[in-house]
């Protein structure tokens, strides 16, 4: 992981990201990317092509092969800067801050966009190799490319994300989806402190308030498929559920299953921790009917 993404940003030049962008490219026919293949894509002479891949070496950008040739890869850390690059081209991020989240498959940054300078976070995703074995089931297209494997299900879980979000607001208490690109999406702050962190005062009511949500997306057409006290925000006007990438929908074969995980999931928290009892076919009966 970069020590500091947005020095690097800074520092990273033009044609540094063009040489990235010929790799990431590339990178879809070969394992490791020639070097000659990545002068013949930036129009660079070989000797410039081989300073600017010193340069992006020493930022750890990229990782070299000299086994049978000369190739080059990249990983999540020229990925993270290819997407926030776009961003910036965008106007999506103006300016990026700390690093405020990380967690099995993501890493979330605090940052600034827009003409007003909103505040923001990017979230990254970071999928792991169970999760691409998910992913590839349901993507055919993917294929056998396991050099790629980090990069496309990182992404496909991104666009995912980015589609349900996409969905849900304004209608379900979600963060508000700015843009998306590559691995990563732009979006609002969740509202409010993590649930299994933070004591309420009025429980019932905030289980109530988590499971309207729960029906209203359910009404839309989606699943969250992963939801527990880990991934709601509570609030004074409510709660907020963040990181859908896991979603399905009502038609899927196993939604029923699913659903009543997540339920199942919200149901116990609050019965261990304030000691509220809720049946469980009951509720779900109110969300799916």
């Amino acid at each position: 992981m970069l020590e500091s993404i947005s020095d690097t940003f800074l520092s990273t030049s033009d044609k540094e990201f063009r040489v990235l962008i010929a790799i990431e490219n590339k990178m879809k026919l070969y394992e490791w990317v020639p070097i000659e293949e990545i002068a013949g894509f930036t129009n660079y002479e070989l000797k410039e092509v081989n300073y600017l891949l010193s340069n992006l070496a020493k930022n750890k950008l990229i990782h070299r092969n000299i086994r049978t040739y000369e190739g080059y890869r990249i990983y999540f850390e020229a990925y993270d800067l290819l997407a926030l690059k776009a961003f910036v081209k965008r106007g999506s991020v103006n300016a990026i801050g700390d690093e405020i989240g990380v967690g099995k498959e993501s890493v979330v940054y605090e940052a600034k966009g827009g003409i007003i300078d909103r505040q923001v976070v990017i979230k990254f995703h970071r999928e792991g190799k169970m999760s691409f074995k998910k992913v590839r089931i349901k993507r055919e297209h993917i294929g056998e490319r396991k050099h790629l494997s980090w990069l496309y299900a990182s992404r496909l879980a991104a666009k995912r994300e980015y589609d349900a979000l996409k969905i849900l607001y304004p209608e379900v208490n979600v963060p508000e989806p700015v843009d998306y690109n590559r691995h990563a999406i732009v979006m609002s702050i969740a509202k409010g402190e993590e649930l299994a962190r933070t004591k309420i005062d009025e429980p019932d009511w905030y289980l109530d308030e988590i499971l309207e949500q729960v029906r209203k997306a359910y009404r839309l057409g989606i699943i969250h498929g992963d939801l527990s006290e880990f991934n709601i925000f509570v609030n004074p006007e409510g709660c907020e559920i963040i990181d859908w990438p896991q979603y399905i929908t009502p038609s899927h074969a196993n939604a029923a299953e699913l659903l009543q995980r997540d339920i199942g999931n919200v149901l116990s928290f609050f019965s261990r921790k304030y000691r509220i009892k809720r049946d469980i076919r009951e509720v779900i009966n109110t969300i799916v009917t």
